[in-house]
């Protein structure tokens, strides 16, 4: 049998990273990711300590958190967990949930701003069609980015995170780097 040796999503041994003057851009190896859905009429549960935002929203608590994604469904990340069984604990934390392991169809890109929110939201301008002005921290929703789509997550005023289908990460770099490119060659455009 062969060695074989983890890759990335970008085909990297390690993450890739990049900046583009104010704005970098990191591919988020670590992310674990599961999804959960909630049976008919089941209470939502409190996993990990973390409550489930509504409709539109993003929470965090300790190195989880959530995103909604429908009705009585959610995304659950976890920081640093992506080599572990996270749905497994996931779904202990929520008997008669249905729990789907998701790490490894996604890829994350952090991005983070030196100067402030700016640069985030003039990328966001150029790159998806959202309500820039009202889409704050703890804001994500799934929208389109080029001909892809994505969950979009406002972490921070100077932090967003993109996670798209892994089979695309070459494409959706591609756009990123493309976006921050111009940012950074014309950064008042």
């Amino acid at each position: 049998m062969s060695d074989l040796k983890p890759i990335t999503a970008l085909g990297g041994a390690v993450s890739r990273a990049q900046s583009f003057g104010a704005l970098s851009i990191v591919e988020n190896s670590g992310l674990a990711l599961a999804s959960l859905a909630l049976r008919d009429g089941m209470t939502p549960p409190i996993p990990m300590g973390l409550t489930l935002p509504g409709p539109g929203g993003w929470t965090t608590g300790g190195d989880v958190a959530a995103f909604w994604t429908g009705p009585g469904q959610w995304m659950i990340e976890a920081e640093g967990k992506a080599e572990e069984d996270f749905a497994a604990a996931l779904a202990a934390q929520v008997p008669g949930g249905f729990v789907t392991e998701q790490t490894d169809g996604w890829v994350a890109f952090e991005i983070s701003s030196a100067a402030g929110e700016g640069p985030i939201r003039r990328l966001m301008e150029k790159v998806v069609n959202v309500d820039v002005a009202g889409f704050a921290p703890g804001c994500a929703t799934r929208t389109g980015l080029e001909h892809m789509s994505v969950f979009l997550i406002r972490r921070a005023e100077d932090r967003l995170a993109i996670i798209g289908m892994r089979t695309l990460a070459a494409s959706l770099w591609h756009a990123l780097e493309t976006a921050a490119t111009r940012l950074q060659d014309h950064p008042a455009a």
